[in-house]
């Protein structure tokens, strides 16, 4: 091997493992990885930054505003309401809820999908007694089954399209995907339906925001006596003296119960504060303070919201602002005009001082606010709500011109009019033209994280491919193939992405997989087709681990699953995808 090799296997190799250590974010990774690689000499200078002009990233951030769109135009909410029959058994339940997931996924973002149908499925686990934790794991691995369906439907199958455009100058149609694409995703949620959901633990009911979060551990009324010498100051005052630990829920003045009251309201003889806070918290502030402790107060969710006052319930996003901060720090109350209530990991309430806990993707949150002003909180913060009816109440109907827009740009993509990156760049500039986006929704729909991996991966596996390190890894299993049939290398390179891709972004695994899959076609002498379809399964097959997609991690919190739960599942649908994916992809790629 070259020293250019050696130097460019060295930084791979770290990459896995910090990839798969997740302390630093996945985009902060791959752009370390680029600096080393253009530092030892493996990328030119002039081309570190190309990739982020590549038509795969331009794609995938145009496909992230149109998931937006058709979110606002509420497609899935529609069809929601004809699922509701569907929920006479659980095997059936699970079926209409993956199942659409796996549709919506087809033509949209993973997440988008996943974003969608989540507040529907907690919804109805709610509405029909079954623990929500049956129905959150098969909803994401629903949503990334359908992405295997289309070009559009997920990252790697786009970047696999424009490596193959690169390597033979035509790239893979809108559904050259769908033969092998759909058949594993049909027999997938099939088996999730029938057996996969029997595999997951019951963790008990953990919709009820009372029961998740123990707010009744944490609840106590203080009386403001004439005393106090703070009589007259703001309630702001009050959360500064309690440094990000204390909540105040609600204030009793007289007959008047005001929830969720400002910072700059001025207290009041005799008023009665509701707060939150741990017993440390609230024995410190009733001394500094001088106010008096009633006791335990009434933590029946119901008399924390109103008409005027919300509870949210909201999970936080990869990529959220809220992510390694805490509340303390990120001043939600001020700032944002949201009362943090609890916050839950895993399905369990954090213990911890709220005002310290360091948010982590996935937590969930109960959230405390107007209702006016929570969706856009939520947005702000980068949270997914977790139910519909507290922020949709007085929202729009949603307009069908996105829908319209989407489905005619997939038409020229289709009729090989425009190239995929011009029809839905062109797409996403109309809505904004025709106001069913604003510009401001557009720059918050992309996901920046997903881009700079992107734009940071794609010169590392463009310099595998030029400094010859894809032939270097393809070597040995080209030896393989001289004793075990075409058919075992092509699953073996399937296996072996699935596993990459559990522990690296998705989209990564495409770009420093695909260029081998290409050298092993070529070394072969065989079409580099059946090769590139096999990496585009295995790049999406992250069903072993919370980390290996967005959606997963998505649903870990809310579910209350725990790391290892994933493979309980994950590890026969990987199974049964690979028996699937190999006979089709031999068929209808063969050879």
């Amino acid at each position: 091997m070259t020293m250019e090799q050696y130097f460019l296997f060295a930084i791979v190799a770290a990459g896995l493992v910090m990839f798969a250590w997740g302390r630093l974010r996945y985009d902060v990774v791959a752009v370390l990885l680029l600096l080393a690689s253009v530092a030892s000499g493996v990328v030119a200078t002039d081309h570190a930054f190309s990739g982020f002009g590549h038509p795969a990233v331009v794609t995938v951030a145009a496909i992230l505003v149109l998931s937006r769109a058709l979110r606002k135009s509420q497609i899935v909410e529609t069809i929601s309401r004809f699922l509701e029959p569907a929920t006479k058994s659980t095997s059936l339940h699970v079926l209409a809820m993956s199942g659409t997931a796996a549709a919506c996924s087809a033509f949209m973002n993973n997440v988008g999908a996943l974003a969608l149908m989540l507040p529907v499925a907690i919804r109805s686990a709610k509405e029909t007694r079954r623990p929500v934790s049956r129905f959150l794991m098969p909803l994401s691995f629903g949503s990334l089954l359908g992405g295997l369906i289309t070009l559009i439907g997920t990252p790697p199958n786009i970047i696999i399209a424009s490596v193959r455009a690169e390597a033979t100058g035509t790239t893979f149609a809108m559904f050259d995907f769908a033969p092998v694409g759909l058949g594993v995703a049909v027999v997938g949620v099939v088996f999730i339906a029938l057996i996969g959901w029997r595999l997951l633990p019951r963790r008990g009911d953990v919709t009820d925001p009372q029961a998740r979060f123990m707010l009744e551990d944490y609840m106590t009324e203080l009386r403001v006596h004439n005393g106090s010498r703070f009589v007259g100051r703001r309630l702001v005052d009050l959360e500064a003296l309690g440094q990000g630990d204390l909540v105040v829920v609600a204030l009793i003045r007289r007959d008047d119960r005001m929830l969720a009251p400002s910072g700059f309201l001025r207290l009041q003889a005799e008023d009665i504060l509701v707060v939150e806070a741990d017993t440390a918290t609230l024995e410190r502030i009733a001394e500094k303070a001088e106010l008096e402790v009633e006791g335990s107060a009434e933590v029946e969710t119901e008399h924390l919201r109103s008409e005027r006052v919300g509870l949210m319930e909201a999970v936080i996003v990869p990529g959220s602002r809220l992510e390694a901060r805490t509340a303390q720090g990120m001043r939600l109350h001020t700032r944002y005009g949201v009362n943090l209530l609890g916050v839950a990991r895993q399905g369990r309430a954090v213990g911890e001082r709220l005002g310290q806990v360091r948010f982590r993707a996935g937590d969930v949150l109960l959230l405390q606010g107007e209702r006016a002003s929570m969706q856009d909180a939520l947005t702000n913060l980068g949270c997914l709500p977790l139910a519909q009816r507290e922020i949709g109440l007085g929202r729009p109907k949603g307009s069908p011109v996105p829908a319209l827009i989407f489905g005619s740009a997939i038409a020229l993509v289709v009729s090989g009019t425009v190239p995929a990156q011009i029809a839905f760049v062109a797409a996403a500039v109309a809505l904004v033209i025709l106001q069913q986006v604003s510009l401001r929704e557009l720059y918050e729909s992309i996901d920046w994280s997903v881009i700079v991996l992107l734009g940071a991966m794609i010169p590392i596996g463009s310099a595998l491919e030029s400094t010859g390190g894809t032939m270097v890894i393809a070597g040995p299993i080209l030896t393989l193939a001289h004793q075990v049939p075409l058919w075992a290398v092509l699953a073996l390179l399937m296996i072996v992405t699935m596993l990459i891709s559990d522990i690296m972004n998705n989209a990564a695994t495409a770009v420093l997989m695909a260029p081998i899959g290409i050298a092993i076609g070529h070394g072969l002498d065989v079409s580099i087709d059946p090769f590139l379809m096999a990496v585009a399964v295995g790049a999406s097959s992250t069903y072993l681990t919370p980390i290996g997609h967005q959606s997963n991690l998505l649903v870990m919190g809310p579910g209350g699953y725990k790391f290892g739960d994933y493979w309980r599942m994950g590890l026969p649908l990987d199974i049964l995808i690979v028996s699937v994916a190999v006979p089709l992809i031999l068929v209808v790629w063969p050879f």
